[in-house]
């Protein structure tokens, strides 16, 4: 059935929900610089920023173009021409025409996530709801592009030749979540060209999944009124923010008791950061126990009590050195892994 997209807002015909990691401010700027005033979609940014970052992109978002851009505001209602900018600490969501702003659980480690954001406006918009990913690394937003195709809404990501980070993009397009790809100064041409199309409202069965994680993202900050074992069966992996079970939603996408998401990717990378932080314990613990061997045996002077000491020391200054020369050797050479 062909049905006319506008809502209750007016002349708003549909929601775009963009999201980027690193080099995005830079997509973000040209992208801003390409979006028409006269296409009646309202757009909502996120970028993964630290919780205590000041909160500054949309005055460079509104710098770049002809489109107003705001820090978004719980409660907002969505204004077609419009840019709404995500909050560092809030993830930025919709419902019934109008922002919202939620310190709902961390998603690959983000708050704001790209995954929460797109999987919101695929629920309150279906067919309305257009999803674009920028520059950045690793995969948050992969499992949201999927999520507003599953409810008949369009996907794009930046071309990546033209992203500073192809990462992002590159794995939504090897996914097979990309309807279409474009440099970022051509994307708002592209969504003038969607602005102009019918739309069709088919009927599409509920996703009781997708809905019980729009509500987890939605929840208020350490809230358990849910039940993550619905999305899933056990993983056998531990949330590395929490240490809680994981449920295993899909081969790539786990959720813990408590509403922490994780990609597979992103738990991988957590892990690496573990382990990272453990032999860094390691050695550390042996440099002090070394020191303080040599330091004891010192003191006893002459004799088995000194000879004992001694003896502990180059135990673990041998095996400092064979720790360090291993790390050292098989140190990967990493580039920027975060977004």
């Amino acid at each position: 059935m062909v049905i006319d997209a506008t809502n209750a807002n007016g002349d708003l015909r549909g929601v775009v929900a963009i999201g980027a990691s690193a080099g995005g401010v830079e997509a973000l700027s040209t992208m801003a610089a390409g979006l028409s005033p006269d296409v009646p979609y309202a757009y909502l940014v996120v970028l993964h920023v630290p919780a205590g970052a000041p909160s500054v992109l949309a005055r460079i978002i509104d710098r770049c173009g002809a489109l107003p851009a705001v820090t978004a505001e719980d409660g907002a209602t969505l204004r077609p021409a419009h840019i709404y900018v995500g909050r560092p600490d809030r993830h930025l969501l919709v419902a019934d025409h109008r922002v919202v702003l939620s310190q709902g659980p961390t998603e690959n480690g983000y708050r704001p996530a790209i995954n929460a954001l797109f999987r919101s406006v695929a629920v309150a918009y279906g067919p309305r709801a257009i999803g674009v990913l920028l520059s950045g690394v690793l995969d948050d937003g992969v499992l949201g592009l999927a999520a507003i195709r599953s409810r008949n809404g369009t996907t794009i990501g930046q071309s990546p030749e033209d992203a500073m980070f192809a990462a992002l993009p590159n794995n939504a397009r090897d996914a097979g979540v990309l309807d279409r790809q474009a440099a970022a100064d051509e994307i708002g041409a592209v969504l003038k060209e969607l602005s102009q199309r019918e739309i069709e409202d088919p009927d599409v069965e509920p996703d009781p999944a997708l809905e019980l994680e729009n509500r987890i993202a939605m929840a208020t900050r350490f809230s358990t009124n849910f039940d993550t074992r619905h999305l899933g069966v056990p993983s056998g992996y531990t949330c590395p923010d929490c240490n809680g079970s994981l449920v295993s939603i899909s081969e790539r996408h786990f959720r813990c008791q408590v509403g922490h998401a994780w990609t597979a990717d992103a738990l991988l990378g957590a892990r690496d950061t573990e382990i990272d932080g453990a032999l860094w314990v390691a050695v550390r613990s042996l440099q002090e126990k070394a020191r303080l061997g040599r330091k004891m045996a010192d003191k006893a002077g002459p004799g088995p009590v000194s000879l004992r000491y001694n003896a502990m020391a180059e135990e673990s200054e041998r095996a400092l050195s064979v720790l360090s020369d291993r790390l050292a050797a098989h140190a990967p050479l990493r580039g920027d892994a975060h977004g």
